[in-house]
């Protein structure tokens, strides 16, 4: 099978969205299918074609950028040649893009499936409102032209403004988590390094963005300090320097700067890495503010490494902790709760602990991968019945 994938930001760009289509498409790859990725070129540096892992990258250069999005002149000719020459589509959203190429898949009777991963919520300002209006009726229009779409969980389809809309096309397919174990020396060593003197450790995992509440969190500190007065935070990810965040960065920097000697920040980790990092933590916390988080993968890979996580009461993001039973959910931008929480895990950990094998059972890039596999072929199959019914009443 001929799959094309497109997304705007595609590796070496990290997010939960380029984390779980490149996971998927590595994964389709290993399954015996030929997978091509269009995205878009979105540093000047990186190559226009590649091929990552068994996964061809077509990279589409910038003229210019409007906030997170960029403008691609020669976006449309590229879709129509990878249209034509694939099987089936799969486009993730949101993206402004999204429904020329499902026009593009309709025309040309190739199946349209498209995975939506977050609502599009961006920061204050005149620009930003119709960005996001733009964005939005493209993926109504990617909608229409669909043949299905694809959520992480019915929680969040059925409170999503734009998947509660196209519940009957709504196919619920667990995301792709996969994390290395860690061996247990290389765990001792990063323990001894990150955390010599055995403070309590309270993770985040995340590049640094104003929807994810890294605000929520230091708010809550000082109430988890008084009861366990060596909690200390570690934060894994981009914190600096994040695409379109800037101002966010500067907002938060008077906290990180009254707590400089209580947050270490360890930047960009690989996955050997980040397995490592959820295995010394306490607590995992997720302490997302809005709809831009729709499920949060971390949760899975620090549970697979035997953290417990601790999620904001939003739809899908409140999942992992639900269906494993491996944490608390608060609610949202309460700092009050989120200390309460954190305090409750430090004090009773192992009554939030579970066998990783339930987590497998749950979660992994391949039972992913086989599901698309499934729903690409039921629709390739309608689609030959439709081409051999139509055929039949022409001669009839």
């Amino acid at each position: 099978m001929k799959i094309l994938v497109t997304l705007l930001y595609y590796r070496p760009y990290i997010s939960g969205l380029t984390i779980y289509a490149e996971r998927l498409a590595r994964g389709l790859a290993a399954r015996g299918h030929r997978v091509t990725v269009l995205t878009s070129q979105y540093e000047p540096t990186l190559p226009r074609r590649a091929t990552l892992h068994g996964v061809q990258v077509v990279r589409v250069p910038v003229t210019f950028r409007l906030s997170k999005g960029v403008i691609m002149p020669a976006y449309g000719w590229l879709a129509w040649q990878l249209v034509r020459e694939h099987d089936v589509l799969n486009l993730h959203l949101p993206q402004f893009e999204a429904s020329g190429v499902a026009l593009r898949g309709q025309a040309l009777n190739k199946p349209v499936v498209l995975t939506y991963h977050t609502d599009l919520h961006l920061p204050p300002g005149l620009l930003n409102r119709f960005i996001e209006r733009a964005v939005m009726t493209s993926n109504r229009l990617a909608a229409r032209s669909a043949d299905a779409i694809t959520a992480y969980t019915r929680d969040f389809a059925a409170h999503s403004p734009y998947l509660s809309r196209y519940l009957h096309k709504v196919h619920v397919i667990p995301p792709p988590v996969d994390i290395p174990i860690p061996g247990a020396d290389d765990v001792a060593a990063f323990r001894a390094h990150w955390n010599p003197g055995g403070k309590r450790l309270i993770g985040m995992a995340t590049r640094l963005a104003a929807e994810k509440g890294v605000e929520v969190l230091l708010d809550a500190l000082p109430r988890v300090l008084e009861e366990f007065p060596d909690a200390h935070i570690l934060y894994a990810g981009q914190h600096a320097g994040v695409l379109g965040e800037e101002a966010y960065y500067r907002q938060l920097q008077p906290l990180f700067e009254r707590w400089r000697d209580r947050i270490t920040f360890l930047g960009i980790l690989n996955p050997y890495e980040m397995s490592k990092f959820f295995s010394i933590l306490d607590v995992l916390v997720v302490p997302s503010t809005n709809s831009t988080e729709t499920f949060g993968l971390v949760q899975v890979e620090a549970m697979l490494c035997g953290t417990p996580s601790i999620a904001s009461d939003l739809p899908g993001v409140r999942q992992p902790v639900r269906m494993t039973g491996m944490g608390e959910v608060v609610p949202i931008r309460d700092s009050v709760a989120l200390a309460d929480a954190i305090i409750r895990v430090l004090r009773e950990r192992d009554r939030y602990l579970r066998p990783r094998a339930e987590i497998e059972a749950l979660f992994s890039t391949e039972r992913t991968a086989e599901r698309y596999e499934q729903l690409f072929e039921e629709l390739l199959a309608a689609q030959r019945r439709q081409v051999a019914y139509a055929h039949r009443s022409e001669h009839s």
